[in-house]
């Protein structure tokens, strides 16, 4: 059995760690309604806007703008978004573990030639890093301050890489915020942008200016935006998963500290009943 100073230590330890895991806890939780009030209010536009853009390219036709062109995916780009900080449960390895899964598949399955990552997040460049899986770019976990920044900068990577034939396909893989204690690993298409079925044929419109101009200039709002509605999800859902974790080690932390009280209580009865013991044996020893 251990002795008391070390079980004395031990319990030291884990109410020193329960106090960290309830601060993260509660850091997270105040974050998280943040997060998600950002995530809520941007998807009613990201969700017209895809309306929108499916249904003006299914009238254009696909042909008529080069983000539409559907080609045969040889060459794909699977977007992993997972995030700078762990302590969040299977966020970040959901993620990875998805996007090499899917990547796995479709090399094996002769649908690809080639698929390379491009990692949002140092956890996810780490976990690509040590498997040396082919990562094109990594960029830095998304925030609510570089998240707009950030969803510029990778479409505009993306649709130059799309655009100059370097890639035939591109998805984002992501967590989709449900609830605090539920997030879903989501692939989502980006590129090419698919038409919507319910625009093809049927009464068309009059544009102002033309079609190819609106569709110069919504097409790429709709990637910045989808990219951009992706991110607030990741960043809702990490909080999410990590007040979901630091619940549950606060949880296990008092389970603990409760067993190592009683293991010191039993080792401090058992150390005063030996030294009764020795005392009254000495007494009856000095008697005889």
């Amino acid at each position: 059995m251990a002795s008391l100073k070390a079980v004395r230590t031990r319990i030291a330890s884990v109410k020193s760690t329960q106090k960290i895991t309830s601060a993260m806890k509660l850091v997270a939780a105040a974050k998280l309604r943040r997060a998600q009030d950002a995530m809520v209010a941007a998807r009613p536009y990201a969700r017209t806007l895809a309306e929108i853009t499916a249904e003006v390219a299914a009238r254009a036709g696909g042909e008529s703008h080069p983000l539409l062109q559907q080609r045969n995916p040889r060459r794909v780009a699977v977007v992993a978004i997972t995030s700078d900080r762990g302590l969040c449960g299977g966020f970040n390895s959901n993620i990875c573990r998805t996007a090499q899964r899917w990547g796995n598949e479709k090399i094996q399955n002769k649908e690809a030639d080639e698929v390379t990552y491009l990692v949002v997040g140092r956890k996810g460049r780490d976990y690509f890093r040590r498997r040396h899986l082919p990562m094109k770019r990594d960029l830095a976990g998304p925030t609510a301050a570089n998240a707009v920044q950030g969803a510029k900068d990778l479409a505009a990577t993306l649709t130059d890489d799309f655009l100059s034939g370097r890639v035939d396909s591109v998805l984002l893989v992501y967590n989709q915020f449900r609830s605090v204690v539920s997030q879903k690993v989501t692939i989502d298409p980006l590129l090419p942008v698919v038409p919507s079925a319910a625009g093809r044929g049927g009464q068309d419109f009059l544009y102002e200016p033309s079609k190819n101009e609106i569709l110069d200039w919504i097409l790429p709002l709709y990637i910045e935006m989808q990219i951009h509605a992706a991110l607030l999800e990741s960043i809702a859902s990490e909080f999410g998963a990590r007040m979901t974790a630091m619940g549950n080690a606060t949880k296990n932390a008092t389970e603990m500290i409760d067993r190592l009280t009683l293991q010191y209580n039993r080792a401090r009865q058992a150390a005063i009943t030996k030294e009764l013991m020795e005392i009254v044996g000495g007494a009856e020893a000095l008697k005889g």
